[in-house]
This record gives structure tokens, C-alpha cells and sequence, in this order.
């Protein structure tokens, strides 16, 4: 319920760290989308929840996985105070994709647009190159994104695509060497093989009265990597269905 530290709560809020149930009688998939299997999880705040956020919400999560392996991932997240307030989040999947190098991937996809640079207290820079590549520490905010969003891996000739709905933000991170040593959770090497990028909804907190709801949607698939010229080519990605 809040996306790292912009808020009251510990950083990443508390969805992710609680216990889940599955909803025994969920309700079906569109018709276009019988062939995906999938379960619903709802998450309830505890007493001790609403001690630290006193507000009551309903989130269910959709986990659907295609016959592909695409995965889709689809929140909804619902006000159910009794008391007439409203309530405001943040929210991101934490997604971390494997690559082969970091520092043979590029990003496409979020060319020329305004991020916040957590690097620099948040401040507003413009993305500058073609594409983005890595080759030291990340962590930025790209704002008002597109709906896909392609990650480009040379050395397996794969690419991950990145559909999202009603999440206009995107955040991309690699801690690289030094942060990786003093993370607990974390191997000193693991930055290599590693790459986080996630559908957000950062700059613009949601804010929902009670009885409203609010649903954001990612899905994840790989595919081929094609060539062109020699280079990766992403725009048949970006440009596809």
C-alpha cells in the first residue's frame, strides 16, 4: 500500500509481508481469456494493521498464468471504511526479471521521458539516451509511461515485455556492486544477473472514498529476441500486439 519510503508506513508498506487467503469461489475469467488459470488471493487488515493504518480495504489479487507462461497480475483494491473517510496509497509490483549480464540489457520504451531520480532526492531529469543500459547503480521513477515496455536481454536473445494498465509510473533498479554488499537479503554478485522493473502508480497517489475501487493490471511474457542490423531490434516488440 505504499511504494518505498513515500509515506507513513515502513518502506514498501505491509501488503507483502502478510498472510493472504484464497478466495474459494472466484469469479470467472472473461471469455477471452478462458484458457489462463489462475487464483484469487484477498488480503483484510488485522486489528494490528489498523493500528499502524487506520483505515479498512479489501485488495484481491488475480495471479493468471497463460499457457505461454504469460503471467497476469491484476490488484484491485477497494475502500471499505465505515466511517465515510477516504484513504490515499501508493502502489508497484516488485517484479525482478533474470538476465544473463546487466550489462549487455537495455530497456526500450521510456525514451525521452521525465523521471524522479532516487538517487538525487527524487529530482526531475529527463531520460537522454536511445535506450536505457547499465552501467552503474539505478533507481528512477519514469513517469507517465507507456503501456508496454520491453527489456531487452542480447546475450539470450530474449526479450520480457511489460503490458500494465492503470499504472502510469514505472520504476527500474539495480543496486549494483557496492549496495549489493550491504544488503542483507542480497548476494554480493547477484546485481549482475538481475533487473527490477515495475508498473507503478507513484507520482500521483490514488485516492479512493469509500465504496470505490481501484485496479491496476501487469502482465509479463518473453519472447524472441530479433535482430536488426546487427542490434536488438525492439520497436517489432513495442509496436506488436
Amino acid at each position: 500500500m505504499q511504494f518505498s519510503n513515500l509515506g507513513s508506513l515502513d518502506a514498501h508498506g505491509f501488503a507483502r509481508n502478510r498472510f493472504w487467503s484464497i478466495d474459494p469461489d472466484p469469479s470467472p475469467f472473461p471469455t477471452n481469456t478462458s484458457n489462463k488459470v489462475f487464483v484469487d488471493l484477498i488480503l483484510k487488515p488485522t486489528e494490528e494493521d489498523i493500528k499502524t493504518w487506520p483505515h479498512s480495504y479489501e485488495f484481491r489479487l488475480r495471479v493468471a498464468l497463460g499457457p505461454g507462461g504469460d503471467l497476469m497480475l491484476t490488484s484491485r483494491i477497494r475502500n471499505t471504511n465505515s466511517d465515510g473517510k477516504p484513504f490515499t496509497f501508493t502502489f508497484a509490483y516488485h517484479t525482478y526479471f533474470s538476465v544473463s549480464d546487466i550489462s549487455e540489457v537495455r530497456v526500450e520504451g521510456l525514451e525521452t521521458l521525465d523521471y524522479l531520480d532516487n538517487m538525487q532526492n527524487r529530482k526531475r531529469c529527463t531520460e537522454q539516451g536511445d535506450a536505457i543500459t547499465f552501467e552503474s547503480e539505478v533507481d528512477k521513477i519514469y513517469l507517465s509511461t507507456p503501456t508496454k515496455i520491453a527489456i531487452l536481454d542480447h546475450e539470450k536473445k530474449r526479450t520480457f515485455v511489460i503490458r500494465k494498465d492503470g499504472l502510469p509510473d514505472a520504476v527500474v533498479w539495480n543496486p549494483w556492486d557496492k549496495k549489493a554488499k550491504a544488503m542483507a537479503d542480497f548476494g554480493d554478485d547477484e546485481y549482475k544477473h538481475m533487473l527490477c522493473v515495475e508498473a507503478a502508480a507513484i507520482e500521483r497517489p490514488i485516492t479512493l472514498k469509500p465504496g470505490e475501487e481501484w485496479r491496476g493490471r501487469q502482465e509479463l511474457s518473453a519472447v524472441p529476441s530479433s535482430y536488426c542490423s546487427g542490434q536488438l531490434d525492439p520497436r517489432k516488440v513495442l509496436q506488436g500486439s
